[in-house]
């Protein structure tokens, strides 16, 4: 049993994620004894010999493979820090990945990780509707390198999306699946597991389709991808993770094996997060699932409010489906909780849905979400603004939506600050 390992034991109990993320990975009396790590601000790390840096750089470089046991020592901080170790040691814990790898933004995360496992030729398959800066890098920016991009909508029930991934790849040239589950802003639900299988009936010894989800609206406290049978999981950090609307930062996670080859195309696109994002997530994942918990409680009786005010014309939340409806097994299956974000429609259009979020005075009119404050936008014209209407209305994201971020704030505070922008 490796230190580590034993660090997540206490006699014969394995200790839970919330526990683990005070202190898993870090060694004080290697930092002077300090209680909790600090900031390694530095590029650069002396090596105690020539023979050491060579074998470094040697695992570093994919020059051979690692020995058991062997880990890449500390070079240089675009390929390693001791921040960003720890803070990947503790990002495993609550998806029990075998690896993560850190990036400078969720962008960042997503990028790398496509540009990893796609080549000329290669097809891409996602959800829709997604984050609208992955969408425009799918449907704009990889098209350019040849690479052929697909989407299917979340919406649509588990068989079709069953049929869907299987029709994207019989010709084989299908490489990549991402998912987004919920979807943003619809909160629509992807059936994971129901995605991995098909994946799996399309690959060969010689190629395996890969299933990613971003897992940012319900993860990491939520849901659990890779036990869903999904490869590899992605999230911006910056949402509930950071939690605090004060850093930008995306992770990957997954095997060791597949989140090694990662790593080694972000040494050289330089997509690797800093030693003080490190740092300022390390903080937050101490109060991740305190304040993860906090806003779901409050989403689900800001949710309940909205269901019966007579301006709402619908609430997407998936704490309100029911027997019958398309999401419900898929939900009680792969979700423990339907998370902080709710969107609703109000009656009217654009101009109706501007006017309650220029009404708002408790809850902050702006992008991301996750954030310890509430937010509230408008998704047609702002986050996925780049999406032509027409497109946006079959994705489900209509002009009188507003997508909610539920913060930690008094529930009925919140309450009272949308009566009161409803009611104007």
């Amino acid at each position: 049993m490796s230190s580590k390992d034993k660090s997540r034991r206490i006699g014969d109990r394995e200790l839970s994620p919330e526990s683990l993320m005070m202190s898993y990975g870090y060694d004080p009396t290697l930092s002077e004894g300090a209680l909790k790590c600090p900031i390694f601000q530095t590029s650069t790390f002396i090596f105690n010999s020539a023979e050491q840096g060579k074998a470094f750089f040697e695992v570093a470089y994919g020059l051979r493979e690692r020995e058991a046991g062997e880990k890449l020592g500390l070079i240089y901080s675009r390929l390693n820090n001791p921040d960003l170790e720890i803070l990947e040691d503790r990002l495993t814990l609550w998806d029990r990945a075998e690896s993560a790898a850190v990036f400078e933004s969720g962008m960042g995360a997503i990028s790398t990780t496509a540009l990893t496992f796609l080549r000329p030729g290669d097809r891409l398959l996602y959800s829709e509707p997604v984050y609208g800066g992955t969408q425009y890098l799918f449907s704009q920016i990889l098209p350019q390198f040849g690479i052929e991009t697909r989407s299917f909508r979340a919406a649509m029930g588990p068989q079709e999306v069953r049929e869907a991934v299987l029709e994207a790849g019989q010709d084989g040239n299908l490489a990549f699946v991402l998912l987004e589950t919920p979807a943003n802003p619809t909160n629509h639900l992807v059936d994971i597991a129901q995605v991995a299988e098909a994946a799996a009936e399309l690959s060969t010894e010689e190629r395996k389709v890969l299933v990613a989800v971003d897992n940012t609206f319900l993860g990491p406290v939520f849901q659990h991808p890779l036990k869903q049978g999904a490869d590899l999981v992605l999230y911006s950090l910056t949402k509930y993770v950071g939690g605090h609307s004060d850093v930008i930062a995306g992770a990957c996670l997954g095997s060791a094996a597949l989140v090694n080859r990662i790593k080694e195309t972000r040494t050289f696109l330089g997509s690797m997060g800093g030693p003080w994002s490190g740092w300022l997530l390390m903080r937050s994942l101490e109060t991740l699932k305190l304040r993860m918990t906090a806003q779901a409680a409050n989403a689900r009786i800001i949710a309940d409010w909205l269901a019966e005010h007579p301006r709402v014309v619908r609430v997407y939340y998936p704490g309100h489906l029911e027997e019958g409806d398309a999401d419900y097994e898929t939900f009680n299956r792969q979700c423990e909780d339907a998370g902080g974000m709710v969107s609703f429609d109000v009656e009217g259009g654009e101009a109706e849905a501007f006017n309650v979020l220029n009404s708002l005075q408790l809850i902050k009119l702006a992008v991301s979400l996750g954030g310890t404050e509430s937010l509230a936008q408008h998704p047609s014209t702002m986050t996925h603004s780049d999406i032509p209407p027409e497109q946006q209305r079959a994705m489900g994201i209509t002009e009188s939506m507003i997508r909610l971020s539920v913060g930690v704030e008094n529930a009925e505070d919140l309450i009272a600050d949308l009566e009161q922008a409803l009611a104007g």
